[in-house]
């Protein structure tokens, strides 16, 4: 089985080199049946892959551990979900999913446009299996996931492995990694599309509409998959943090940052004919830090509780991003000429300027979370010292540009396109203004002093009121036609223009995650070691050690601590935070209690226990409004989802132009 694995990975790459090649032969020698082949080779890769992951899948499963993957990645004891998550677990096989989402993309690109773009399709062929080919040869060369043990000159079968990390043996990581693979590798579609654009001299945008499109959905997907990961730090590191700036962390939020940047400046391109250059700098900003954060995960420069361990695939990485990035550079300095920007800014005042503003602030947010993860890797360099920068730095130069950005939030939709006069805005910010300084004072008068806090209370409700001003004058100007109610003309004025009032329910959902990123100001803990029928405060709370249990299963050892819960002297029942550990890998972890309400978490860790069972060490939290991030998360999750459905007003492409580019030609239909 693993030879047959083995094999599909290298024809695969072998139909990828193919690929790449026939799709810039047959582009430069007019020969179209080239360009077709080298796009059936992208279902074949699909193929071929699909096949190796399963019969991967099908060995951690079914326990053949004459792997070295399997050996060290699973076990006999482990739940079946958790064997099929092994896929992901290590270095081999999640470069091996890397690749089959990378495939998979590929194939429902070129499915999808196999009567559209032909005259850029080649080039995106061609940026796909440039990628693909990549991978490949990490994964058929350097890192396969097919090695076999070996003990003298046969094959060793050890009969049962390590396992998975502990730590991973928890159910967001089932969807975390893919989630935010999808993420990752998705966003060298829009990149492919951005090259051969460019690289094609395209005359209209149609292309921009595919690009927005796929970079919405892989940063919907990126989004996902960084919550999950904050609820999994959250739920199972022990420490209540959802977010430590830890490096890999910083590196997926990278490519996040400058998609989001790129998703609001790309509209400047679409009204206005703007940006064109920034746009193409943007999105392929956004595919290289993609690529960069794997490397960061994969390399060993960096120490992370996500990373693997020190290899020698960063030396590959370095390669493929500085060839990259300089054919990248090249291409743009080539073109600048096409890229000219077919408008100037008229003013300061308008909504151009803001999306100017609010682009600029995101890449120096970008930036200031680059040089914090890169910092210790220079001074190490450059001094011979590694200098560490922790979680205050980030804290201390995020917070004001996030809080800037949520300002922007806020003023972009009280702005209008081209110029704004100041009474226009006077008029526009007067009941948003007025109500976040409301907030502001209020909280001030009841005691509150964190700066910081108040400030992003005053935005959160400042951004609020503007978003719910727009929806009700729009809906009020349906109702006025219509009749309808309220909720049916927001309804109605959604449906009409998804992409912008979807938008303001992403807004929203950013609004409700601050509030709950501003409680993080107010958070209580204390660790105590106690004794059993003794008390602990924290709080208003106070939590009681009633009892311990444990026991054993073929996968761990378990300890659960019962601990009798009261706020203010009214019983709230009983939370069972547990200790456990696993036997394979000789790793404990701790199974957190959290009992969580909209105004706060109780959050209680058991952290150890002495050797003769009396005492206990437990960490209690008590976290104000943390819940409002996750429920941020599927505000944020709707409006993008609202976004990509089409409006009622649309553009209909004839049939006549499905071979070329449509721009042109579009006519909006009712």
């Amino acid at each position: 089985m693993e030879n047959i694995g083995a094999l599909a990975i290298l024809l695969a790459f072998c139909f990828a080199v193919f690929s790449v090649i026939a799709s810039l032969v047959g582009k430069f020698a007019r020969r179209p049946f080239l360009v077709l082949s080298a796009e059936r080779a992208v279902y074949s890769i699909w193929a071929l892959l699909t096949v190796a992951s399963g019969i991967l899948i099908y060995s951690l499963i079914q326990g053949d551990f004459r792997l070295a993957y399997v050996a060290m990645h699973s076990n006999r004891s482990m739940a079946a979900i958790y064997k099929f998550t092994s896929w992901w677990g290590g270095q081999e096989g999640s470069l091996l999913l890397w690749s089959w989402l990378l495939a998979s993309y590929a194939t429902v690109v070129v499915y999808r446009n196999r009567r559209k773009f032909r005259d850029m399709m080649p080039y995106v062929t061609a940026v796909l299996m440039t990628t693909q080919t990549f991978f490949l040869i990490l994964i058929a060369f350097v890192a396969s996931p097919f090695q076999v043990l070996m003990a003298g000159k046969g094959i060793v079968d050890v009969g049962d492995g390590q396992g998975l990390n502990p730590l991973l043996q928890y159910w967001t990581m089932v969807i975390h990694p893919p989630m935010l693979y999808l993420g990752y590798v998705g966003f060298v579609v829009p990149f492919a599309f951005a090259v051969a654009s460019v690289a094609t001299k395209q005359p209209g945008d149609a292309w921009i509409h595919t690009t927005r499109r796929w970079t919405l959905v892989t940063w919907m997907f990126q989004t996902t998959g960084i919550l999950l990961g904050a609820g999994w730090a959250y739920a199972v590191l022990g420490w209540g943090g959802y977010w430590g700036w830890d490096p890999v962390e910083n590196a997926s939020l990278l490519p996040w940052i400058s998609a989001t940047a790129f998703l609001h400046s790309v509209m400047m391109q679409e009204k206005k004919g703007m940006m064109k250059v920034w746009n193409i700098v943007l999105i392929s900003t956004t595919f290289f830090l993609c690529i960069f954060g794997t490397f960061l995960t994969r390399s060993g420069v960096v120490n992370s509780v996500h990373a693997f361990a020190q290899s020698p695939l960063g030396r590959y990485f370095v390669v493929f991003l500085a060839l990259g990035i300089s054919a990248t550079v090249y291409l743009i300095l080539n073109r600048l000429d096409y890229l000219k920007s077919e408008a100037q800014l008229e003013s300061v005042l308008s909504r151009e300027s803001s999306f100017m503003f609010n682009n600029l602030i995101l890449l120096a947010s970008c930036f200031a979370v680059l040089w914090g993860t890169l910092f210790p890797v220079i001074s190490e360099a450059v001094t011979g010292e590694k200098i560490s920068v922790d979680a205050p730095f980030f804290n201390r130069v995020e917070i004001p540009i996030a809080l800037f950005l949520l300002l922007l939030t806020g003023v972009g939709p009280l702005i209008a396109w081209r110029r704004s006069s100041i009474e226009s805005l006077q008029r526009a910010f007067l009941w948003p203004l007025t109500g976040g300084l409301a907030v502001a004072a209020s909280l001030a008068a009841f005691g509150v002093r964190h700066v910081y806090a108040l400030m992003s209370f005053m935005l959160c409700t400042f951004v609020a009121i503007t978003v719910v001003l727009e929806f009700v004058k729009g809906a009020n100007a349906i109702r006025a036609k219509s009749g309808a109610d309220l909720l049916s003309a927001m309804v109605e004025l959604t449906h009409r223009n998804t992409r912008r009032y979807g938008g303001y329910l992403v807004h929203v959902g950013i609004v409700l995650m601050f509030v709950g990123f501003t409680g993080k100001a107010f958070d209580k803990d204390t660790t105590v070691d106690v004794k059993r029928g003794d008390s602990v405060q924290i709080g208003h709370y106070e939590l009681r050690v009633a009892n311990l249990e444990s026991g054993q299963n073929e996968n761990y050892r378990w300890g659960i601590l019962t601990v009798g819960v009261s706020k203010d002297g009214a019983d709230l029942g009983t939370l069972r935070p547990e200790r456990r550990f696993y036997l394979a890998s000789r790793q404990p972890t701790s199974e957190v209690a959290i009992r969580r309400r909209l105004n706060e978490d109780l959050y209680v860790n058991f952290a150890s226990v002495s050797d003769d069972n009396r005492t206990v060490t437990i960490q209690a939290y008590v976290f104000p409004l943390v819940s409002w991030i996750w429920i941020g998360y599927w505000v944020v999750l709707f409006g993008t989802i609202i976004c990509l459905v089409p409006s009622k007003s649309r553009l209909i492409w004839p049939r006549t132009e499905v071979v070329g580019i449509a721009g042109k030609h579009a006519k909006v239909e009712k």
